[in-house]
């Protein structure tokens, strides 16, 4: 176990500095910079006075140094904890971060645990009742969540709430708790948000795991060990959820580290993007968009960090909940 341990932080180590590279080198593979961006908006505005302000700013962010001068500086601070400091904002990276986790971790959790609670019954339910109507329904609905867009459900839910049902639902926060203190109000605010990105989140999210449950217990019911409990005289219900229900699992539980902890930072962006979210995800679109590089860099580097992490996880869980996985 130890030496399992050992091995998956050594390789994690040079995975992040790889893709910390390569992510930093095609952030940076367009022409110019953000400064670049910056002069020629100012001098569209005809603010002449301000470009050598701007390129004060080019020496000071190291813009004017190669590349690999860039890099080194940035991620020499980044293992130090220092993220660099937005183009854009002025503001430090870890700070624009900081504000946003929060709710990006409570948006993750809560689409989350509505995918789960909605898809783990469902699909139990369609593979005990193969080819049953029940059955032919969910699969129905599964298959037209798999194919809808998250980006064009959410753009649906704001013509609906917004031209037909005069309902804000843009944020997650009204006008005037936006920039207001923590309060029980403002959280109350929250949740009454919350669920409408949660929900958009939840649908794709469910229809894929309604059908990989599906698929998986039905093959796990056809396994052995399934017989022979029911020949032992045990009850359906307990060979189905006791047995047959752990095994098949497993793959939701791959998906869990591969997905639902990348997801606390990447999300379901697009979704985000249209609902006009203050989490990560629109951050990131941002910077990307900007060549705000040092706030992508940290983002993606972070992404992979936590991906990285969840597939650690996921081998250890999967472990305890199934006797066949061996880690050695």
């Amino acid at each position: 176990m130890v030496s399992f341990l050992i091995r998956r932080v050594f390789y994690a180590i040079i995975m992040l500095i790889l893709v910390s590279f390569i992510s930093f080198l095609i952030i940076n593979l367009p022409a110019g910079d953000f400064m670049d961006q910056k002069i020629a908006e100012l001098e569209a505005r005809g603010d002449k006075s301000a470009v050598a302000r701007v390129e004060d700013y080019r020496v000071r962010y190291g813009l004017d140094q190669p590349m690999l001068t860039q890099y080194w500086l940035w991620i020499s601070n980044f293992v130090r904890g220092d993220f660099g400091l937005s183009f854009q904002f002025e503001r430090p990276v870890k700070e624009l971060i900081g504000q946003r986790l929060t709710l990006s971790i409570l948006l993750s959790l809560t689409t989350l645990t509505i995918t789960w609670l909605i898809a783990i019954p469902l699909g139990v339910y369609s593979a005990v009742n193969q080819y049953s109507l029940g059955d032919q329904i969910i699969t129905t609905i599964a298959f037209i969540g798999i194919g809808l867009p998250g980006f064009l459900l959410a753009l649906l839910v704001l013509y609906v709430a917004i031209v037909i049902l005069d309902q804000d639902v843009v944020g997650l926060f009204s006008r005037e708790f936006q920039d207001a203190p923590w309060s029980l109000a403002k959280v109350w605010d929250l949740l009454k948000h919350l669920w409408v990105p949660a929900l958009i989140g939840a649908v794709t999210g469910t229809a894929g795991t309604i059908r990989i449950m599906r698929g998986n217990l039905l093959d796990t019911l056809g396994q052995p060990f399934i017989e022979a409990a029911r020949a032992r005289g045990l009850k359906s219900r307990r060979v189905v959820w006791k047995h047959a229900v752990r095994m098949a699992i497993t793959p939701l539980v791959i998906i869990l580290g591969t997905e639902a902890f990348p997801g606390i930072l990447a999300g379901n962006i697009l979704v985000e993007v249209v609902l006009g979210l203050p989490t990560i995800g629109p951050l990131y679109i941002n910077a990307l968009t900007t060549q705000d590089m040092f706030m992508a860099g940290t983002v993606l580097v972070l992404i992979v960090f936590l991906l990285l992490v969840g597939n650690l996880i996921t081998d250890l869980v999967l472990a305890w909940i199934d006797p066949r996985v061996r880690l050695e």
